[in-house]
């Protein structure tokens, strides 16, 4: 028997306003600005609005595929209520075959951060499934709109493979894939044996006080560096409340710089590794879980800092 999701009723304005949202979402600014602290939540708040529209069929043709795909977009960024969303489509399927395996893998994510009704979905399920579903495996979107940018060419198959790892792995920190490989690329050119002259290693390039920290005791085993590279971005994610820059900036120079300096530190290394980052995921704000940590005492000064530092 299918278990009944709930749902209460919501007006065209609801939906128009979240169009209007995940428009704002996708527009691509040319340099990093900083908005505000609930834009991100809002917005995927929106997003997950829009796909209820569509998967009960108010305001607009009841699509469910465009349902499923809209919440795949939140469980990309590691979103617990769009996981949770994905897994009950599975487990009644609604507009899917009904696949328990599935259904469980998503509900699982949620449960690992912390979401209470995909906990409690978990015995119901079962197992799930052990190869990453469709839905959230980039291995043909990791180079997406990449194709400017010839040094981002994979090289081998085994780079390749790397990308395809980070972007396993990235969903289960909520961390977008496509910020990881940013990173990665950035970092290491996709090498699992690199080490810098500053003595940090492997993919994410961990200097070896991160390492400890994130509990890495291999950093040229490619799967535990780059479990504690997303460590470390969840971690700085939540530190300055998803803004992207100031994240990139702190995994370049260090959190303590970027609070010293109110802001991207004055180093060109850092401020072109910024820039870098950015030409790939242009996205100012990324969602962020704050029960991680408490986030900087410095971000009221680094936004007025920052604020009177636009042009």
């Amino acid at each position: 028997m299918k278990i009944e999701k709930p749902f209460a009723n919501r007006h065209v304005a609801r939906l128009i306003a979240s169009l209007a949202a995940i428009f704002l979402l996708f527009t691509v600014s040319p340099a990093p600005t900083f908005a505000a602290q609930e834009t991100t939540t809002e917005t995927w708040r929106a997003l997950r609005e829009e796909a209820l529209a569509f998967e009960h069929g108010e305001g607009v043709p009841r699509d469910l595929k465009k349902a499923a795909a809209l919440y795949c977009q939140g469980a990309k960024a590691g979103d617990s209520e769009a996981l949770y969303s994905l897994g009950w489509i599975h487990m009644n399927g609604r507009g899917v075959p009904r696949n328990d395996g599935l259904a469980a893998y998503f509900f699982k994510l949620a449960a690992d951060q912390g979401h209470e009704p995909s906990r409690k979905m978990l015995p119901i399920v079962g197992q799930p499934v052990t190869e990453v579903p469709e839905c959230l495996n980039e291995k043909n979107a990791v180079s997406e709109g990449l194709t400017h940018e010839t040094e981002w060419v994979f090289t081998s198959e085994k780079q390749r493979h790397l990308a395809e790892l980070i972007s396993r792995l990235a969903p289960e920190y909520g961390v977008m894939p496509r910020l990881a490989f940013a990173v990665a690329h950035t970092e290491s050119h996709l090498n699992p044996q690199a080490l810098s002259p500053k003595n940090a290693q492997g993919l994410m390039q961990l200097i070896p006080d991160t390492s400890a920290r994130f509990n890495v005791k291999k950093p040229f085993d490619p799967e535990q560096n780059v479990r504690g590279g997303l460590a470390y971005l969840r971690w700085l994610l939540a530190y300055f409340k998803g803004n992207v820059a100031l994240v990139a900036a702190a995994y370049n120079a260090g959190e303590g710089a970027v609070n010293r300096h109110l802001g991207i530190p004055p180093y060109a290394e850092t401020r072109n590794y910024v820039q870098r980052i950015l030409a790939v995921f242009p996205q100012r704000e990324h969602p962020f879980n704050p029960a991680i940590t408490e986030p900087s005492p410095n971000l009221p000064q680094i936004d007025r800092h920052m604020a009177r530092s636009r042009p």
